[in-house]
């Protein structure tokens, strides 16, 4: 069974990804953070296979600085983020990728496109890419 972390400050965002998720393809545990230091504590002790991570959130350690730590610890190589943010600019989606994401999703997105990316970088014949979300 996979892994996902799901890491927004929104409770009613959490809940919507949580539900899209049911409708993978792949059985997949969710685990929820509310927070960036929560997020770094349960990527540390569940080792997920995808990471959805806001950008923006409450407190000294943004989306991207969790990104960049996860992508900094050699014990969590295989683990894929894909950061999620209302910031859809050229280059906030480049900071993002520069930070390490595997993918970038501007909010408000569709459950199916949210459903598409993660069950692509589930899957085990695709190696990760970066891509970006309109």
């Amino acid at each position: 069974m996979k892994r996902v972390l799901i890491v927004d400050d929104q409770a009613d965002l959490r809940r919507l990804v949580r539900w899209s998720l049911e409708m993978l393809d792949v059985p997949a545990e969710a685990h929820e953070a509310s927070d960036a230091t929560v997020a770094l504590q349960l990527v540390q002790t569940l080792k997920p296979d995808i990471v959805l991570l806001d950008v923006m959130m409450p407190g000294p350690i943004d989306g991207l600085e969790v990104c960049r730590q996860i992508r900094a610890n050699s014990m969590l190589a295989s683990t894929r983020v894909v950061l999620v943010s209302a910031r859809g600019q050229a280059t906030d989606v480049r900071t993002g990728i520069e930070a390490g994401a595997h993918a970038y999703i501007v909010k408000p997105f569709s459950p199916q496109r949210l459903l598409e990316t993660v069950e692509r970088l589930l899957s085990p014949q695709t190696a990760p890419t970066t891509e970006t979300s309109p």
